[in-house]
């Protein structure tokens, strides 16, 4: 009797080795090249789940560790987002090129699916795009938030001091840094330009979420923080594609400036206007409406529809988000979408800080490490030039003679996201040395990390005197009160006598 086996593995030899084996792979190859690919989109979708659960637990455990400490939230988000990011645990790590990063997230994916390392990528690639984009989606969410809670009469009142400020804002540090890197350290013109860019940057979602959790947004000195980080994006978005298009012809597209500046204006004054036509007929619409979610659905619509159209002419989507916020603001519909905003913007803004926080690579503050030690030295030189350059700006503000202005410096100076995006386009254009790129980041860390704590203990502080003055002026009226009942009480029969000891203390 022969062994089956042995038949098994004679029939096995005599079809590899036969032409009948290639040809059959041949067929059979987009057959497994189809189930590869529908093996891939379940994986990316695991990794989304494993991303989001991260992000959500370090979120709350640095969220309420900093509450807890009386520090905003967002700070203990973005220190969360640094903890499970490339400088500590690598949970939420983004591929950068054809490598694959080490990330204990993918890890885990690779050891449950036994996945190659081209599958792999493939589904890193897939996983880093979704949760890049559910990000971008919690900055939306949380500047439309931002625009429902503002009031657009204040920021028209306050547009000219707002428009101060941002103008200072970006001049005083771009001059400063970029004559600084030339004049000190010998760096190249272009460089220089860049760096000094970069500086000019606000990030309006960080300082927005610390003025909404302090409850100071709707303050004189929130709604001037508010709008002049909205024109310092602006700003910020025109002096970006000057200086990368510097970085790549050498000269400046005047045109595309100007394209860029009406652009700008256009749409943030027709969006205001026509939206303030309109909004009639958006509450008209939604109280017409019977299925569940009307108000929340059509405000969305309407929300990423401006946001659509400012990414489409060049402007950041978040331009349009805010805009957004602001027309719906006025209608009666306000207090009842902020209430229905609020779960959305609980789960997704999360995202966006996490994120902001797991990109940041800490290593280049280790002084240690030689390589690191002359991007110190001019980072040193931009941290002080960014501190600096942002905080006058609150002096510069005319025709307001109570108001806080080392509050509104301080709310000025978080880059944020946006001095990495200068960062990550001079990094790509190949103008910025390591050690310049190197002293960016720095830059962002450090005033993305320090504004926070700033803004509270000004606002804090401002509290603090308030409360003094108001209790003395209290305590003094109580005594020219008790002073008068006195001098009444003496006075019998049109004869005053003397108030009493008793009346005076």
């Amino acid at each position: 009797m022969v062994d089956s086996g042995i038949v098994d593995s004679l029939f096995f030899q005599t079809v590899w080795n036969s032409d009948i084996w290639p040809s059959f792979w041949q067929g059979a190859s987009p057959l497994l090249a189809e189930v590869d690919e529908a093996e891939i989109g379940p994986l990316i979708l695991s990794g989304v789940l494993l991303s989001l659960i991260t992000v959500f637990i370090a979120a709350k455990v640095g969220g309420e560790l900093c509450a807890r400490l009386n520090l905003p939230s967002v700070l203990g988000e973005l220190i969360g987002g640094v903890v499970v990011g490339v400088s500590a645990l690598h949970l939420i790590v983004f591929p950068e090129g054809s490598e694959v990063p080490a990330s204990a997230l993918m890890n885990l994916i690779q050891m449950t699916s036994g996945l190659e390392p081209e599958g792999l990528l493939r589904v890193f690639s897939g996983e880093s795009e979704a949760l890049s984009v559910l990000a971008e989606l919690g900055v939306i969410i949380l500047l439309f938030e931002i625009g429902l809670e503002s009031d657009l009469k204040e920021l028209i009142r306050v547009g000219p001091q707002a428009a101060v400020v941002a103008i200072v804002g970006v001049l005083v540090p771009f001059v400063a840094g970029t004559t600084g890197l030339i004049v000190f350290f010998n760096i190249g013109t272009i460089p220089a330009v860049f760096a000094g860019a970069a500086l000019t940057a606000t990030s309006i979602g960080i300082t927005a979420k610390v003025l909404a959790e302090m409850q100071q947004l709707s303050s004189k000195e929130g709604q001037i923080i508010i709008g002049a980080a909205v024109l310092d994006d602006v700003l910020g978005i025109i002096v970006l594609a000057v200086v990368a298009s510097l970085a790549k012809t050498g000269e400046i597209e005047i045109v595309n400036v100007i394209y860029l500046v009406l652009g700008a204006a256009a749409f943030l004054i027709g969006s205001i206007f026509i939206g303030r036509l309109l909004s009639p007929l958006f509450v008209s619409l939604v109280d017409q409406l019977r299925t569940r979610g009307q108000l929340i659905i059509t405000s969305l619509i309407f929300a990423f529809l401006l946001s659509y159209i400012a990414a489409a002419i060049q402007l950041e989507s978040i331009l349009g988000a805010f805009a957004a916020g602001l027309i719906l603001a006025e209608t009666s519909k306000r207090r009842e979408l902020e209430e229905q905003i609020t779960p959305i913007a609980d789960m997704l803004v999360p995202v966006f800080f996490v994120t902001v926080g797991a990109r940041t690579d800490i290593s280049v503050l280790n002084p240690l490490e030689p390589a690191n030690r002359e991007g110190l030295i001019i980072a040193s030189f931009l941290v002080v030039v960014a501190i600096i350059g942002k905080t006058i700006t609150g002096y510069a503000i005319f025709g307001q003679p109570g108001i806080n202005r080392l509050a509104v410096g301080f709310g000025m100076i978080p880059r944020g996201e946006v001095g990495l995006v200068f960062a990550g386009v001079g990094a790509a254009s190949g103008v910025l040395s390591e050690s310049l790129d190197a002293a960016i980041i720095v830059m962002v860390i450090v005033t993305t990390f320090i504004a926070p704590p700033l803004l509270r203990m000004v606002f804090d502080q401002d509290e603090g005197d308030g409360t003094l003055e108001a209790a003395t002026q209290a305590v003094m009226e109580g005594k020219a009160e008790a002073a008068d009942g006195a001098l009444t009480s003496s006075t019998q029969g049109g004869v005053a006598t003397a108030p009493s000891a008793e009346a005076e203390s």
